[in-house]
């Protein structure tokens, strides 16, 4: 596990390039069939859906019109997956950016790396003022939850800090992997289930104390463990999964509150409470700081994200050997001289 901190007042960095667009015909002939896929799927929904558009759209426009940037933590995400995908050895013809946003992904990418890429997002705010990439793009109007594309068509699926607002993960995981062609990678980096601990602790402590009991403030995660399992589910092999903690700091738990709410990063789950009392608000921030709070008395707030790499299959992949193929038992490794010969 690799901590960091990082600064709210940080200052991302750009790519600076020429921006290019481009077309051409991706998608399924018929969008009903993923709407008839939502109602009869029988998956649990934790989410509003049609709530986390509007927030993410709230966030988008109040970004355009110069209000305080939040988006430090999607840029910081954004560049840890672009890692990533340097890290594979290849040129990817044509990628997919699953819940883009802005671009956080794509700012990073170069046209050595990926030469063509599609952007999805369910927010169209979101998608008027993309970021500036030397990658010839398309951006896409649609849900994350229901892929609107042929199979076996991209060779690369990169998704940041989207797929936790996913009702049916399950799903979305087969369809990226349906999206993808044979051999193609999946790069994706999602919240996990210790984001956010110290303000779900003191919004509990608060309201049990002020209002006998407590509702959900903080919108549920997978648990790391689950991870790897729903994506050999869905077909994906060769995987790796790991976890990063990254803590900002922030004045007090209201400006945590306001960022949250200008990431587009606010709760919308179906059970959520709307309001809370002031007295409750007050009683919150108070536990924060006294549980939480660092010397210089601001406080600091952990988000635990997920990055996961899973491959779809293709006759040229490496396999395992199979069982009982060994030449060396694992009682001789003991007696083996790796300086060269036996003892």
């Amino acid at each position: 596990m690799v901590a960091g901190v990082v600064s709210r007042a940080a200052v991302p960095r750009f790519l600076r390039a020429r921006s290019g667009c481009w077309r051409r015909h991706l998608w399924a002939p018929s969008g009903e069939a993923a709407a008839a896929a939502a109602s009869s799927s029988g998956a649990r929904s934790p989410f509003d859906r049609q709530l986390k558009r509007k927030q993410k759209n709230w966030a988008a426009a109040r970004a355009e019109r110069g209000r305080s940037d939040c988006d430090y933590l999607r840029f910081e995400v954004g560049g840890r997956v672009a890692d990533r995908v340097f890290d594979v050895a290849r040129t990817f013809p044509l990628a997919l950016d699953v819940g883009c946003g802005k671009g956080y992904i794509a700012q990073y990418l170069n046209k050595e790396t990926v030469e063509k890429l599609v952007q999805v997002d369910i927010a169209e705010n979101a998608l008027k003022t993309p970021m500036e990439t030397e990658i010839p793009t398309v951006s896409i109007v649609a849900d994350e939850e229901f892929l609107p594309f042929r199979e076996d068509t991209f060779e690369l699926v990169v998704s940041s800090l989207s797929l936790h607002w996913v009702n049916d993960l399950p799903r979305a995981f087969r369809e990226i992997h349906q999206v993808l062609k044979p051999d193609g990678v999946f790069i994706g980096a999602m919240f996990g289930g210790d984001t956010l601990y110290e303000l779900r602790c003191s919004l509990q402590l608060a309201e049990l104390e002020r209002e006998g009991g407590f509702s959900p403030h903080v919108s549920p995660f997978t648990a790391v463990s689950d991870l790897g399992h729903l994506l050999g589910r869905a077909g994906f092999n060769t995987l790796t999964v790991d976890t990063d903690e990254i803590q900002v700091n922030y004045p007090g738990m209201f400006e945590l509150m306001e960022d949250l709410q200008g990431m587009g990063e606010s709760n919308c789950s179906w059970n959520r409470k709307p309001l809370l009392h002031r007295e409750t608000m007050l009683a919150a921030a108070a536990i924060y700081q006294e549980m939480y709070g660092n010397s210089d008395g601001s406080v600091p707030a952990t988000f635990q994200v997920y990055y996961m790499i899973g491959w779809k299959f293709h006759e040229s992949q490496a396999r395992p050997a199979q069982r009982g193929s060994a030449t060396v038992s694992l009682g001789d490794l003991a007696k083996i001289n790796f300086s060269g010969g036996k003892n």
